[in-house]
C-alpha cells in the first residue's frame, strides 16, 4: 500500500470506530508499518486539517471527530475487484441484485483511468465452477505475502520471480509473466502465467509457491486469450464490474 492509500485508509479506519480510539501500535500492526510511520502519517493528516486528536492514558490512542465532513473516497481498482470476486462466489443471495447494482455505481464514479484499470484487473481474475466442487472448502492461499505479491504484479503488470514446488516437493526458481488469477477448482487458487523457464503458459498452485517477488521489469503485452485454461466440464466465470 502506498502512502496516499494508507492515509485514506487511516482516516476511514478511525471513522469506522469513532468515537473510540486506536493506538499507534494497533494501527501499525493493521497497516504493516512501523509505529513511527503511523505517527508521521497522523501528523500529516492533522496538518492538512483532518480532525484527529490523541486520547491520553493506557487505553488511549488516536480518535477522529466523526461529525466532521470529509472528502468522499473512491475505491481503489483492487478493492473494486475484491468486492466483485466476493459477489461472484456468493451466488444467489438476499439483496444480491442490489449489491451488484451498487458495485456498478461505484465503478462508474471512479476516475476514468482508475475505472479502466479496475476493469482490466477484473478480466485477469477468474473463478472456475463445477458441480462436484459445490461443497468444497476454500483452501489456504499459501505462504504469507504470496497472494499479495501476485495481486501487485497483476495490477502493475510486472514480472514475478517464483520459487515453486512441484507435486513431489522439488523446488525450482523461475521468472513468470502473470496472466490470470484463477480460483475455485478444488478450493485452490492458481496463477496462470507465461513461464520463461518453460517458454510456455504454466499453471501454478498458490500453496506450492514458496516465495514470490515482484520485479521492476514490466511484462510484455500478451493477449489475455493466450492465458485461457481449457478445463473439461468446468465453467470459467470472469469477475464483472459493469
Amino acid at each position: 500500500m502506498n502512502r496516499t492509500d494508507r492515509l485514506y485508509a487511516l482516516v476511514e479506519d478511525l471513522r469506522a470506530i469513532a468515537p473510540r480510539c486506536r493506538s499507534a501500535r494497533e494501527l501499525a500492526r493493521r497497516f504493516e508499518v512501523s509505529v513511527r510511520t503511523i505517527e508521521r502519517d497522523i501528523t500529516a493528516l492533522q496538518e492538512s486539517g483532518v480532525p484527529i486528536y490523541a486520547e491520553p492514558g493506557r487505553k488511549g490512542g488516536y480518535a477522529i471527530d466523526k461529525k466532521m465532513s470529509l472528502p468522499p473516497l473512491n475505491f481503489t481498482p483492487a478493492e473494486a475487484v475484491a468486492i466483485s470476486i466476493a459477489l461472484s462466489q456468493a451466488g444467489d443471495q438476499p439483496f444480491g441484485r442490489h449489491a451488484r447494482s451498487a458495485l456498478r455505481k461505484v465503478v462508474a464514479a471512479m476516475p476514468g483511468t482508475e475505472g479502466d484499470l479496475a476493469r482490466e484487473l477484473a478480466r485477469r481474475v477468474q473463478v472456475v465452477s463445477h458441480p462436484a466442487d459445490s461443497d468444497t472448502q476454500i483452501q489456504p492461499l499459501g505462504a504469507e505475502g504470496i497472494s499479495r505479491a501476485i495481486e501487485e504484479a497483476l495490477l502493475r503488470r510486472r514480472v514475478l520471480r517464483l520459487d515453486y514446488a512441484d507435486a513431489k516437493g522439488a523446488l525450482s526458481s523461475r521468472d513468470v509473466e502473470p496472466g490470470v488469477f484463477l480460483g475455485g477448482r478444488g478450493g485452490f487458487w492458481y496463477l496462470v502465467a507465461w513461464c520463461r523457464l518453460r517458454d510456455d503458459v504454466r499453471v501454478f498452485r498458490l500453496d506450492r509457491i514458496a516465495t514470490a517477488t515482484v520485479t521492476a521489469e514490466r511484462c510484455p503485452d500478451r493477449p489475455l486469450e493466450g492465458f485461457a485454461t481449457d478445463v473439461p466440464e468446468m465453467i470459467v466465470h470472469g469477475t464483472v464490474l459493469d
